[in-house]
């Protein structure tokens, strides 16, 4: 069948891509950029991508007509735009529209559990969008999941972040809201289930595992995974504004995005009713069960895909083929060179730079600069990095976004998301025997002069020091 995905590069996009390949589908893939959109080899004859931005109705004319069914994924917590949910109000509309011309027989959409009275703004968004979607000329089926745990989700990550960091916590008393936890190889299932399932036409449904539990008794089944000894105690007045902060500053979540899920943490979500497990014949995992998945699969390094490779995890908001050419005009550049004794070591070196694995020299000044980058609003350096040996446009490293790596080709470039008075590059490559780095900065303004001769002190040191530990 040929199948329509939208929200590809999303935390569940990128994961229900790989099932759906699996199961022999032929997928067309929307990204609003190809050059951030990495397909496994094994998979690229049933994939077809198409740049299509659901803002921009003219770029939706790409869509095939000749399509079986259709995924809507695109949604976020909390984009870098105040009024997002405008945005994506616009985008279902535009996909109604265009959907209407298809072939289509069915569209799936991925919601949010919507069964209180008073939501925050992402649930009423997700629900508005569920509405526009109904009005479709296609059947409609609505999956709403609350928490959605595995590794990299953005829940996982910040219990992951919690629990590892404070030994005692002080905590908002929306710790005590009560929710119902779904692992994602679940949501995957139902997803893939659904799929031109008449039984599940033009119906919702809610989906989520056996267990309801608040919060803190998710913060304390991971400690006790993890066989940490942990205290949590709860108080009435942590406003929302400084549980955001509490977030913000503990975990590797930028501030929107705290401040979105502290909105909807305040809201129970648990499912109505679960007839859909025995429809499709699911059997939800228990969230211990999920939560040792997700464990395995962090430790094994082999997480699918992360919530912080998407854009909302930073400050990019632009299309990463804007910035790939590096710029010279107008430039501070620092250059250097060295040659190098093992191709091959220098190479996995590079290609394992960040995250875990640290910069190799200096470090503590690294950390230092996400610590100050964190203070200012910044997305500071606890994003890490989803796999601890492998690059692809659109990763992150730490408070760095890639915007080019091809290892074939010796050449990585990053682009910098941290709060700065200007733009700043990157670059590593190989030409024959001999490694060269380049780190660009173009500044705005005064400041933006100011803080490259502030900084260049230390660019002798680091990055002087890191050329050596590539190569040798």
């Amino acid at each position: 069948m040929k199948i329509l995905l939208t929200g590809a590069t999303g935390y569940v996009g990128k994961r229900l891509l790989l099932v759906l390949a699996s199961q022999g589908h032929h997928i067309v893939c929307c990204v609003r950029d190809k050059n951030r959109f990495y397909v496994p080899e094994e998979f690229r004859e049933n994939i077809q991508i198409i740049e299509v931005d659901f803002l921009k109705k003219e770029t939706l004319e790409k869509i095939p007509k000749n399509i079986d069914a259709a995924f809507y994924l695109i949604h976020s917590m909390s984009g870098s735009d105040v009024n997002y949910d405008e945005l994506e109000s616009i985008s279902a509309t535009n996909f109604v529209l265009e959907i209407n011309k298809t072939s289509a027989l069915q569209v799936v959409y991925l919601s949010g559990i919507v069964n209180d009275k008073s939501l925050s703004k992402h649930l009423s968004s997700r629900k508005n969008v569920e509405s526009i979607l109904g009005k479709s000329t296609v059947p409609l089926t609505t999956l709403r999941a609350g928490i959605i745990v595995g590794s990299g989700s953005a829940s996982f990550e910040i219990i992951r972040d919690l629990v590892n960091k404070l030994p005692v916590m002080i905590t908002p008393k929306w710790l005590n809201t009560k929710c119902q936890p779904i692992a994602i190889n679940d949501v995957l299932e139902f997803l893939s289930k659904s799929l031109l399932n008449p039984l599940t036409y033009d119906q919702s449904f809610d989906i989520g595992g056996p267990d309801i539990l608040t919060y803190k008794e998710m913060l304390l089944a991971f400690a006790e995974a993890k066989k940490l000894k942990r205290y949590i105690f709860t108080i009435p007045v942590m406003t929302p504004k400084l549980s955001s902060y509490w977030l913000y500053f503990v975990t590797s979540t930028s501030y929107k995005l705290a401040t979105a899920l502290v909105s909807s943490m305040k809201v129970e979500v648990i499912c109505k009713d679960q007839r859909i497990n025995e429809l499709l014949d699911v059997k939800p995992m228990r969230y211990k069960e999920a939560l040792s998945r997700a464990l395995i699969k962090t430790e094994e390094n082999k997480v699918a895909s992360s919530w912080k490779d998407s854009l909302i995890s930073g400050r990019f908001s632009n299309n990463i083929s804007e910035h790939i050419k590096v710029p010279k005009k107008d430039c501070y550049i620092d250059r250097r060179k060295m040659k190098i004794q093992d191709h091959k070591y220098t190479l996995d070196r590079i290609w394992s730079i960040g995250g875990e694995n640290g910069w190799y020299y200096g470090n503590w000044l690294w950390s230092f600069r996400g610590f100050i980058d964190k203070l200012f609003g910044g997305v500071g350096s606890r994003r890490g990095r989803t796999n601890k040996n492998d690059i692809h446009p659109g990763d992150v490293l730490d408070f760095w976004r890639v915007l080019y790596a091809n290892k074939e080709e010796g050449k990585l470039i990053l682009y910098a998301e941290m709060k700065l008075p200007g733009e700043a590059w990157l670059e590593f490559k190989i030409i024959r025997n001999t490694l060269y780095q380049a780190a660009t900065f173009r500044p705005k303004g005064f400041l933006g002069k100011l803080y490259w001769y502030s900084v260049l002190p230390f660019h002798g040191f680091i990055f002087n020091g890191m050329l050596h530990k590539l190569i040798k």
